[in-house]
């Protein structure tokens, strides 16, 4: 079992952090492969979800926990409001991040804290 977390500032970098630091959790527990990418894809898009929507002045924690085959990233930030997932346009230059979560992973949700919201996403790798 592994329980990790890693806090970051809410700076265009922070995506890119987490995402590395994210894989390399994983990696090291023996998920590799297609469930790795998917993981470290999702998890740049919640963080940078966080980033954009989130209070530019707090922090943005990123928790990743591995129970055998199971996956688990929260994102979590100082910002209000509920997630929706959107269906823009193709043409659009943003927009598709929780669709993605929606379709790649295996489950998803959002939990509403008085100090913000956690966004979180699960994986089930492959055996």
């Amino acid at each position: 079992m592994v329980d990790a977390e890693l806090v970051v500032e809410a700076e265009r970098s922070a995506p890119r952090a987490a995402r590395h630091w994210v894989m390399r959790a994983v990696a090291d527990a023996g998920i590799g492969g297609s469930t790795n990418q998917v993981v470290e894809l999702l998890t740049g898009e919640l963080v940078a979800n966080a980033v954009v929507h989130g209070p530019p002045d707090r922090a943005v924690t990123v928790r990743v926990r591995i129970d055998g085959l199971a996956v688990r990233v929260l994102v979590s930030d100082a910002g209000g409001g509920v997630p929706v997932v959107e269906h823009p346009e193709p043409t659009a230059p943003s927009g598709r991040g929780l669709a993605l979560v929606e379709a790649l992973s295996s489950d998803w949700g959002t939990v509403s804290r008085a100090d913000g919201k956690t966004v979180w996403f699960e994986v089930v790798a492959d055996d």
